[in-house]
């Protein structure tokens, strides 16, 4: 059987690594950072296609390699990525199986703010920035999404921590922020380690996204309330065209899926 998995996710990670092991499966991976495809490597991948793959390059992918199945394993925010996967595995006629980590539950404290867009949470950080004109703006939630931040909050307030990739670095210092202020480190991190850095860089407010529990997501959460900083949590978004497709939240039950259908 032979599989796409789209990865660049420690989930996909798992997956890989899992399917790897069995002698009828074939694994292709694709991701968007050289990074990404170089954890798929070393999980086990047959071969990597890296690069943003639309509709067209996705089902060329599929009948090229005469490709089973499509499991889509990327972030819950990489939503332009899962659409063009369903849309390009319904025109191949194959099946599409979604893993979607696990949401978290929301602590219920003043601190603690979901909104429903990084525009929506750069203009509420504005506000306490405003009122604390000697501190800055953490932001937890990828390089990606940081211009939109920058466009609404000064670059010298903003404190960028990043994955440590030549990539992310220069789009940071593309963006305007202070090479003091990028913190190149990759993992999530213990509760105790986020509020050292929240404290040494003086922060007034943090953004962040919700990632789930495998993206560090309640220690970020956990840090911020207990040193009664505002952190400001964007929400995932909805993608109604995953409404009719096979979605887990379970690994075990994904990766059982998967493998039953290669012994049919």
């Amino acid at each position: 059987m032979r599989i796409i998995v789209m990865a660049g996710t420690s989930d996909a990670v798992h997956i890989i690594n899992h399917l790897a092991k069995h002698e009828d499966i074939e694994v292709i991976a694709t991701t968007t950072t050289k990074y990404g495809g170089d954890l798929a490597v070393s999980a086990g991948a047959d071969e990597i296609i890296v690069g943003r793959l639309g509709v067209h390059e996705i089902a060329d992918l599929i009948s090229v390699n005469k490709i089973d199945l499509l499991v889509d394993a990327t972030h819950p925010f990489a939503s332009e990525a899962s659409i063009n996967a369903v849309k390009a595995a319904h025109n191949s006629r194959i099946k599409y199986i979604r893993y979607e980590r696990p949401s978290i539950k929301i602590p219920k404290n003043e601190n603690v703010f979901e909104v429903s867009s990084f525009h929506e949470a750069g203009t509420k950080a504005l506000k306490f920035i405003n009122e604390n004109p000697n501190a800055k703006m953490m932001y937890l939630a990828g390089v990606t999404t940081l211009r939109q931040i920058t466009e609404i909050i000064k670059p010298e307030l903003t404190v960028a921590r990043i994955l440590p990739m030549v990539y992310s670095i220069n789009k940071c210092l593309e963006i305007g922020i202070p090479s003091q202020n990028i913190i190149a480190m990759q993992g999530t991190f213990s509760k105790e380690f986020n509020k050292a850095l929240m404290k040494e860089y003086a922060t007034c407010v943090i953004i962040t996204k919700e990632s789930g529990e495998s993206g560090g997501t309640p220690s970020k959460i956990s840090a911020a309330v207990e040193l009664k900083i505002p952190i400001i949590l964007v929400k995932r978004p909805t993608i109604p065209e995953l409404e009719k497709e096979i979605i887990f939240s379970d690994m075990d039950n994904l990766l059982k899926s998967v493998v039953d259908q290669t012994n049919i």
